[in-house]
């Protein structure tokens, strides 16, 4: 792939950037312990992360918009410089749009994946430090979440494919200027993304309320901790992880959408 040094860059810068949000709950936890018994050494600690965690980010941040737009430039560049006949623009147009969307899945979506994988794992493992019966109950609610996950993805990949099928007539059928086919086709359009929106509001319903499930329960079981003596700033570096492990469950069903929405 011509761009695949650059895009290996931005990951890294990326993974650098999340690696530092990531334990940046778990220094604010030390600077509060430090703080309390008198010393500034936890809070210089987080002092220094938080700044190394702005100077890469905005350096990402700076990187990977050329990064991405001169590989759209890239794909657009070679799809139009393929001959075509009349018969075919109505498929040129679809499949730039799916270049576009293509783009936009590196640009954005897949920095969401990665982000989403730091939060679950890296949250976990942090969590090992303070309480493993509260990894217990994460472990334990991201099975149901996979196989939801699942078949939500088999099922928005089948509505997704059949909305694609419908966008490919679309330059064909608008050149007819047939105003019954030209309302058919966006009455079709219309129905296959009113059930890919029911698709995902069902979804999200039954996602958020295994998210509950997974605060209660941390949630009850860390205020029992706290009963024991509990630092406080052991606490808030709990509840930090607890809200990150969370957060990289909710991208689950977003990540899946978006990649079923690619074929």
């Amino acid at each position: 792939m011509q761009h695949r040094g650059r895009l290996v860059l931005t990951y890294f810068l990326f993974s650098l950037e999340m690696i530092g949000n990531l334990m940046r709950p778990f220094f604010l936890g030390l600077a509060v312990n430090d703080l309390l018994k008198g010393s500034y050494k936890g809070l210089i600690i987080l002092t220094a992360v938080h700044f190394s965690w702005l100077v890469i980010g905005t350096i990402r941040h700076r990187f990977d918009t050329r990064t991405y737009s001169a590989i759209y430039s890239s794909l657009a560049t070679r799809l139009l410089a393929r001959r075509y006949n009349r018969n075919d623009l109505s498929r040129l147009s679809a499949h730039s749009t799916l270049s576009r969307e293509f783009v936009d899945f590196l640009e954005y979506d897949l920095v969401y994946v990665i982000e989403a994988v730091y939060n679950l794992i890296g949250s976990l493992l942090l969590l090992m430090f303070y309480d493993s019966s509260v990894v217990l109950v994460c472990l334990g609610i991201l099975l149901p979440v996979m196989g939801i996950s699942y078949f939500y993805g088999k099922k928005m990949k089948q509505l997704n494919k059949m909305k694609n099928d419908e966008l490919e007539k679309q330059v064909d059928i608008i050149s007819t200027g047939n105003h019954h086919l030209i309302r058919q086709h966006y009455n079709n359009l219309r129905n296959w993304q009113i059930r890919i929106s029911d698709q995902e509001a069902w979804n999200f319903g039954i996602m958020e309320i295994l998210v509950m499930i997974v605060i209660g329960i941390s949630l009850l079981i860390t205020n029992k901790s706290a009963g024991a003596g509990i630092e406080a700033g052991s606490l808030i570096g709990i509840y930090s992880y607890i809200q990150k492990f969370v957060s990289g469950l909710d991208t689950i069903p977003y990540t899946v959408q978006r990649l079923s929405s690619l074929h």
